[in-house]
C-alpha cells in the first residue's frame, strides 16, 4: 500500500473520530478537542492529495529548468491551503477555547446540557 493511500485513510479516519466526538459528547471541551482533531484529518487528506510521488519541489533553478517544471515539480497550492488552514483553524480554536472559558465563568459548568437560555 501506497504512502499517500495510508494517508488519506488516516485522514478520513481522523476525520470520523472528529465527528463522532463532537456530536457524542457534552463537555464543551472536548467537543472543542474533537473539532481539531477533524480539522487535522482535513489537513493531512488535502497534503495526501496534492503529493505525486517522484516529483520535487517547485523550486526552479540549475537542477529543474522552466521547461521541465511541469513534469518534474510538485504543484504547491494544496500546502499552501493547508498551511492557511492551520492558521484559520488556530484562530477558531482559540475563539472557542475563549467562548468556552467565558460560559463557565457564566455558567459554572461546562456541559451543554445547562445552557438553555435560546432553547425554544
Amino acid at each position: 500500500m501506497e504512502m499517500e493511500t495510508i494517508a488519506i485513510a488516516t485522514g478520513f479516519l481522523l476525520v470520523l473520530i472528529g465527528l463522532y466526538g463532537a456530536l457524542t459528547n457534552r463537555n464543551i471541551l472536548r467537543i472543542i478537542v474533537a473539532f481539531s482533531i477533524a480539522t487535522t484529518g482535513v489537513n493531512l487528506v488535502m497534503v495526501a492529495i496534492g503529493y505525486m510521488h517522484g516529483r520535487t519541489a517547485p523550486i526552479l533553478d540549475e537542477a529543474v529548468s522552466a521547461a521541465d517544471a511541469v513534469m518534474r515539480v510538485i504543484d504547491p497550492v494544496p500546502q499552501a491551503l493547508v498551511l492557511t488552514a492551520i492558521v484559520i483553524g488556530l484562530g477558531v480554536t482559540t475563539l472557542m477555547l475563549a467562548y468556552a472559558y467565558k460560559l463557565y465563568e457564566s455558567k459554572g459548568s461546562l456541559d451543554i446540557a445547562k445552557f438553555t437560555e435560546l432553547k425554544w
